[in-house]
């Protein structure tokens, strides 16, 4: 029986070793980093990858003081040399910046300033030391005021890094979760240029030629321009998701995910998981989303009969997709199109940007799509040009949801002529109308591999339009005569109704055909029975058909 508990949120390397939850091991990483040196090493990867995990492991691997026991039974204790000559070798400076997320660079920064201040509250047995000075002593309690100064925000790093350098005479190694969580929002809430000023005051001061500095290690989701915020760094090594060093160390294998699977007896569920969750290309290797698949193995056990969920997609307001959805023009559908339905699109992608430069061309907010997690690439060009995908059926149910939501938005102001279609009883109106509104649809929005599900799309479709009237009262697959009426409409003012049955055609040439199809069927079941118990005695009836942009409406009064 398996015993381990699932790391649900858990990203403290020490509490995942020392409370009893299942680890796939990654400690290979420290290896890899240190047989390829680099004295800044920036790694990108999406949200929810184990960015934090990671930096939390190379924490506990070579602080000073750390337990070794810690190591013990994974791969890097099989590393003899290695751990004798780095495990708990030197002292780490920890800063994660994912929790700098204000509305003014003022709190931000205060934000920021209190990170430093905590660290430096971890830190304050140095003001014990007998090896520091009364001046290196000023400088710790200048960090740990509630007041810090921009001087000493922006030398941080490199006091501290020096204070412990001095104590124990051992060059310290600076971990940075997350770097760009501030930049992103300042961007969104307009003080960018105030905040990257911040960001690279405090990584110059404190990573460039800082000789009490061994190496250090960033991590965020967006490779930000080296001009921006890396100003004079000596080669930073920056590992993205095309490059194949370190592509197996950010997210699981299909290795690990079926032996997590096998060891919960999950195993069976392997393919929807697969279908669902995998599909991310990092360098050379596929891999999986470790939150989706960690959450997916917890609601499984809690219940076998549970479906597969957006866990991914639910931890983030998804304000990037969002933002492109909005800017996109005819091209940006097009491709959205193709997306939705499996295929691939061709794009250049722009790796190094400021969030500055993300809104002056369209074509870049692909390439943040693609750093942030919602595109993926199944290979390159001769130009060039990354050949992307949308990863899974987790991404796919996102993009449908939020370009639905763009289109009902998009749509909002132009429902009134298909309200005054349905007032005057005109069934050329209303086709008329419903077709000016899908104009602007894109044609994945039939979605669905089934015509059942093809007509249940446009089943809601057609019910979000009609509950922007006032005074109707809309019922969806209600129980009437001898069946489930698709929409029942009435009209408490005019104190009518509308019963109407929605169909979809495959071929627009069916469309006239599957539209009295739904017209007699509403006659044949008698939904009519449903008003016999009201006052309605004026009822129309409608039979719609869809197929992608297009519809036919016929009627009965």
């Amino acid at each position: 029986m398996a015993d381990q508990k699932l790391p649900v949120g858990i990203d403290n390397f020490e509490k995942l070793r020392t409370g009893g939850f299942y680890f796939v091991d990654k400690t290979d990483l420290i290896r890899e980093l240190l047989e390829n040196w680099g004295e800044v090493n920036l790694f990108t990867r999406p949200r929810r990858f184990g960015k934090s995990l990671n930096m939390s492991m190379l924490k506990a691997f070579f602080e000073i003081g750390t337990d070794p026991a810690l190591f013990d039974g994974l791969s890097i204790s099989k590393e003899k040399n290695l751990c004798e000559q780095y495990l708990g070798k030197h002292p780490v400076i920890f800063i994660s910046l994912k929790t700098a997320d204000a509305a003014d660079f003022v709190s931000a920064r205060g934000l920021i300033a209190m990170e430093i201040r905590e660290e430096a509250g971890r830190l304050q047995y140095l003001l014990e030391s007998d090896r520091l000075t009364e001046y290196d002593k000023e400088d710790l309690r200048r960090l740990l005021s509630d007041d810090i100064s921009d001087a000493y925000l922006y030398r941080s790093l490199r006091i501290l890094s020096g204070l412990l350098c001095k104590h124990y005479g051992k060059q310290a190694i600076i971990l940075i979760d997350e770097y760009d969580v501030p930049l992103q929002k300042a961007h969104e809430r307009g003080y960018y240029n105030q905040m990257t000023q911040l960001i690279s005051q405090l990584f110059g001061a404190g990573m460039k030629t800082n000789e009490n500095m061994f190496f250090a290690v960033v991590t965020g989701c967006l490779r930000i321009a080296k001009e921006s915020i890396f100003t004079g760094f000596n080669n930073p090594k920056i590992h993205t998701i095309t490059d194949n060093r370190y592509d197996e160390w950010f997210g699981f294998t299909d290795t690990e995910v079926r032996q997590m699977l096998e060891y919960y007896g999950l195993s069976d569920y392997y393919e929807t998981t697969k279908e669902w969750y995998d599909g991310y290309r990092f360098g050379s290797l596929n891999v999986y989303c470790p939150w989706d698949v960690i959450n997916w193995c917890d609601q499984l056990r809690c219940g076998r009969d549970n479906t597969p969920q957006n866990f991914w997609a639910n931890t983030s307001s998804n304000e990037m997709i969002l933002h492109f959805v909005e800017i996109s023009d005819e091209t940006t559908r097009a491709d959205l199109e193709d997306l939705s339905q499996g295929k691939s699109i061709d794009k250049e992608l722009f790796m190094e940007l400021t969030y500055d430069e993300i809104d002056q061309n369209i074509d870049h907010l692909w390439s943040v799509l693609f750093t942030t997690g919602y595109l993926t690439y199944r290979g390159r060009n001769e130009d060039g040009t990354y050949r992307l995908v949308l990863p899974n059926k987790e991404i796919r149910s996102l993009f449908d949801r939020q370009i639905k939501n763009w289109f009902y938005k998009k749509i909002q102001g132009g429902l009134q002529p298909l309200y005054t279609a349905f007032d005057s009883h005109s069934p050329g109106d209303i086709e008329t109308s419903l077709n000016a509104c899908m104009v602007d649809m894109i044609s994945f929005m039939d979605g669905g591999n089934t015509d059942e599900m093809k007509e249940t799309f446009y089943h809601g479709l057609l019910l979000g339009m009609l509950r922007g009237r006032k005074g109707w009262i809309i019922k969806s697959n209600r129980e009437a005569g001898n069946g489930r009426a698709d929409i029942i409409l009435t009209d408490r003012f005019r104190e009518c109704g509308y019963i109407i049955e929605v169909k979809y055609a495959r071929s627009y040439s069916a469309l006239e055909d599957k539209a009295y199809e739904g017209l007699h069927q509403i006659e044949d079941t008698l939904y009519d029975e449903y008003f016999s118990d009201s006052d309605i005695h004026e009822i129309s009836h409608y039979g719609i058909a869809f197929c992608k942009r297009k519809c036919k409406v016929v009627n009965a009064g």
